[in-house]
C-alpha cells in the first residue's frame, strides 16, 4: 500500500510525540508517505495565519491527516484551530475510545472499553447568536440541532458498533428538559436505532449518564451524544482510564479525516523529550482502522500495552525514567 498523508507537527510538545509516533509506523513498513503541512503557533510564525491555504489543500487532496496538539492564541481570528478544521471540512463524528490500559494511574486499571461517538458540528458549539447585552448582564447563545446532524451521527454510532462487533449504543441526551433541540436528537436516534434490530439500544440523561461512568464503566459499549455533552463525556471517559494521554481521538467527515491527540500542547514541559506519545500513537491506531488496515492497527495496541506491561522505558507521568522517543523505540520493538 502507498499512502500520503497530511501531517500537522503542532506546537509545545507537538513535534517531539509527532516524532515518535512517525518513527514507530516507520517500523510498520506501512508504505505510508508524509507530507508536512503547518497549523497553529508555528504557521503563525511562518506564513502570517494560524490555518494556511496550503495545509488546507493538502488535507483536501490526501483526505487523512495527522495532528499534534495546535494552540490557539488568544484574540487571533477564529476561537479555535481544531473547531475551524472541522467546520471547513465538515467532520461531524468525533470518536473517542476509552480503554483500560495496564500500569498507568488509573481509577480502573481494567474493564473499561467504549467509545465515545460525538456529533462534531451542531450544538452548543456552532457560535451562532452569541451576544452580550449593553449592560454585561445578559448573555444569549442559539443551539442549534438538525434532524439531517442528528441522524448521520447516530447512523455513524450504529455502523461503528456493527463493523467492530459492539453490542450495545447508548443515546445520551437531555430531552426532558431541552424539549426542542435534545428532544428531536432523540427521537430522530430512535428512528434510526430501530433499524439496527440486532444492536441493543438503550437511552439515558446525561446527568446519570455521568454518575454510571463513575460508577459502573464497565455497561457501556458505544455512547453517541450531541456535541456539548460528547465534550464533557469523553474528557471524563478519559479520566477513567488514566487522563488525556492514552486519550486519542478522530474526526471524521466524509470526504476528509483527521486524527490526534486530544491533549494540549503543554508548552511548559516542550523540548524537555519527555511527553507521552501514547494518544498521538492511539489515534494512528485509529486512522490505520480507516485506512483499511484493521491487523495493523491491532499489532500498534498490542505493542503499547505490551511496552506498558513491561513497564519499558515508560515516560515519566506514566511511573518510569525514559523518555518520548525511548518509550516509542520500545513500543516499535515489538511490534
Amino acid at each position: 500500500m502507498t499512502q500520503t498523508i497530511t501531517v500537522i507537527r503542532g506546537d509545545g510538545i507537538g513535534p517531539e510525540i509527532m516524532d515518535a509516533t512517525l518513527h514507530v509506523l516507520d517500523a510498520m513498513d506501512l508504505g505510508l508517505q508524509y507530507e508536512d503541512a503547518d497549523a497553529g503557533l508555528v504557521a503563525l510564525e511562518k506564513h502570517g495565519e494560524l490555518l494556511p491555504q496550503a495545509t488546507m489543500d493538502s488535507i483536501r487532496k490526501n483526505r487523512v491527516a495527522l495532528k499534534s496538539p495546535l494552540t490557539t492564541p488568544v484574540g487571533e481570528g477564529f476561537s479555535s484551530i481544531n473547531v475551524e478544521l472541522r467546520k471547513r471540512f465538515d467532520l461531524y463524528a468525533n470518536v473517542r475510545p476509552a480503554k483500560s490500559f495496564p500500569n498507568t494511574k488509573s481509577r480502573f486499571p481494567s474493564g473499561v472499553d467504549l467509545i465515545t461517538v460525538r456529533e462534531n458540528t451542531e450544538g452548543a458549539y456552532i457560535g451562532e447568536g452569541q451576544s452580550v447585552s449593553e449592560d454585561g448582564a445578559t448573555a444569549t447563545l442559539t443551539q442549534k440541532i438538525t434532524r439531517k446532524g442528528s441522524e448521520r451521527i447516530v447512523r455513524y454510532a450504529f455502523d461503528l458498533a456493527r463493523k467492530t462487533g459492539r453490542k450495545k449504543v447508548t443515546v445520551v441526551h437531555k430531552a426532558n428538559i431541552l424539549k426542542s433541540t435534545s428532544g428531536l436528537f432523540l427521537k430522530v436516534a430512535r428512528e434510526v436505532a430501530a433499524q439496527y434490530p440486532e444492536i441493543q439500544c438503550n437511552e439515558m440523561i446525561v446527568d446519570n449518564t455521568c454518575m454510571q461512568l463513575v460508577m459502573r464503566p464497565e455497561q457501556f459499549d458505544i455512547i453517541v451524544t450531541t456535541n456539548l455533552f460528547g465534550d464533557i463525556i469523553s474528557d471524563l471517559c478519559a479520566g477513567l482510564v488514566g487522563g488525556l494521554g492514552l486519550a486519542p481521538g478522530a474526526n471524521i467527515g466524509t470526504d476528509a479525516a483527521i486524527f490526534e491527540a486530544v491533549h494540549g500542547s503543554a508548552p511548559d514541559i516542550a523540548g524537555k523529550g519527555i511527553a507521552n506519545p501514547c494518544a498521538l500513537l492511539l489515534g494512528a491506531a485509529q486512522m490505520l482502522d480507516h485506512l483499511g488496515l484493521p491487523e495493523k492497527a491491532t499489532r500498534l495496541r498490542e505493542a503499547i500495552v505490551a511496552t506498558l506491561e513491561a513497564k519499558d522505558s515508560l515516560t515519566p507521568d506514566l511511573g518510569g525514567t525514559g523518555n518520548t522517543m525511548s518509550f516509542a523505540k520500545a513500543i516499535a520493538s515489538r511490534i
